[in-house]
């Protein structure tokens, strides 16, 4: 007998010494992304952004940037995910904490009327940033504990929605219109894949709608944006001088553009080149074919984290699989918002194109939410091969074993069938001594 508990501690050891594996499309369109970033922020920022800075001022402080957030990804590659979980609750009250910070003086930072940043001496740092993935990994923990009640219960439901409103109300106060419509939009596409009924989720959708486009028509600023972008034309050089220079540069490029570093509309004629408008620098100087193609990676990317929290979740690993959709409804709709503020189908907001425009914080906090994102499909991927190996041990009989016989129970099934035991359990491979030793016992009976 202790030949074959020792031959089965041996195979336990080596199925938790299965490693797992990144996922290939994944990495490959995160790291495209990143270095699509890199070219298009040296081409857009090579007149200094319209700040008189030197022509590679933007593009130096992006790769900084970018290898720190490298790192960062590389940190939380290597996290156990359940560690993450772990401090969940703690993670959302770092939100609020991050959000008060920047109303304190000398540390918050006040730019073109928004108090959003927190000074870090010779940097910005955008709390906000921090909060979308402290806040996405809180409600995945969350949907994790009380999945069951988010089914049925009102309360369960209305808690995450609760939390949300208190950093919108936050967030309004800075204010940051754009950000505040991103979370809402996170928790609300977090619950439904939760389990959420839709039916449950549209009163408070009939209560926050309004709300918010209230606070677009009794803000002049705000609502000088929605009138242009329906007509930019109208004020040319006035509300609507971004957009029609955005569309002028989109309309130039045609199918194949101008050529990389050819775009006219960067020379000082387009406001925010290389954050809030890179896409039509993008789509002057590579054309309809660049641009489907940069659609296409972010589609990849999106496709792919929701397609591995449906199979973390279908393996009952709920933590990670809620984690994976957050971050694919984070990727997507910030995406959708700035491609589709470029296009002229969306009011001006100031979201930036993930991986790809110009911002410390943005590809910092993105890189770090990627490096999770890479984690969950590592662990999936670990947990789906130890799971095929157990299956194969238990449904291998060991070489040399006599084939085992089913013998019927002495009671007639009811020992079995009681208290759920008649349940079938797998079970490692006997070895040729506990087969021995297990028919030495039934002669010795």
């Amino acid at each position: 007998m202790n030949a074959a508990v020792l031959d089965n501690a041996r195979q336990a050891t080596r199925i938790h010494e299965i490693g797992g594996r990144y996922d290939h499309w994944l990495l490959g369109s995160v790291l495209a992304l990143a270095c699509l970033g890199v070219v298009m922020i040296g081409s857009a920022a090579i007149a200094g952004g319209g700040q008189g800075a030197g022509p590679w001022y933007f593009l130096d402080r992006h790769a900084i940037y970018l290898c720190l957030g490298l790192a960062l990804a590389a940190a939380a590659m290597r996290i156990e995910l359940k560690l993450v979980e772990k401090y969940g609750q703690w993670l959302l009250l770092a939100c609020f904490l991050v959000l008060a910070v920047v109303w304190v003086p000398f540390v918050g930072k006040s730019v073109n009327g928004a108090r959003r940043w927190i000074n870090l001496g010779p940097a910005s740092f955008q709390a906000v940033e921090m909060v979308k993935v402290f806040y996405i990994i809180w409600l995945a923990s969350y949907l994790k504990r009380y999945s069951e009640d988010v089914v049925v219960t009102w309360y369960a439901m209305a808690k995450p929605v609760g939390v949300a409103v208190l950093l919108v109300g936050m967030l309004l106060a800075q204010p940051d219109f754009g950000s505040s419509v991103l979370l809402l939009g996170i928790t609300a596409g977090m619950l439904l894949l939760g389990g959420a009924p839709i039916k449950r989720l549209i009163l408070p959708v009939l209560v926050l709608v309004p709300g918010l486009v209230l606070l677009v028509v009794f803000e002049p600023y705000r609502m000088r944006r929605v009138t242009s972008f329906m007509d930019p034309w109208q004020d040319q050089l006035g509300a609507g001088y971004q957009l029609s220079n955005a569309l002028m540069a989109i309309g130039r490029g045609e199918w194949f553009g101008v050529g990389l570093g050819g775009s006219v509309q960067k020379l000082s004629y387009l406001p925010e080149a290389h954050t809030d408008f890179i896409f039509s620098v993008m789509a002057e100087e590579l054309g309809l074919v660049g641009v489907c193609a940069v659609v296409g990676l972010y589609v990849l990317l999106a496709g792919r984290a929701f397609w591995l929290g449906l199979k973390c979740v279908e393996m009952k690993r709920h933590f990670s699989g809620y984690l994976a959709f957050g971050i694919a409804l984070w990727m997507t709709l910030q995406s959708f918002v700035s491609i589709g503020v470029n296009l002229g189908i969306l009011p001006t907001k100031g979201l930036t194109l993930p991986l790809v425009s110009y911002g410390g914080s943005s590809v910092l906090m993105t890189c770090a939410a990627l490096g999770l994102l890479l984690r969950v499909s590592w662990e999936y991927e670990r947990a789906a091969r130890q799971v095929a190996l157990r299956r194969a041990v238990g449904s291998t009989p060991a070489q040399g074993a006599a084939p085992q016989t089913a013998q019927p129970p002495a009671d007639g099934g009811v020992r079995n069938s009681a208290r759920g035991r008649g349940r079938i359990e797998p079970a490692f491979a006997h070895t040729p001594a506990e087969s021995a030793a297990q028919s030495a016992l039934r002669r010795a009976r």
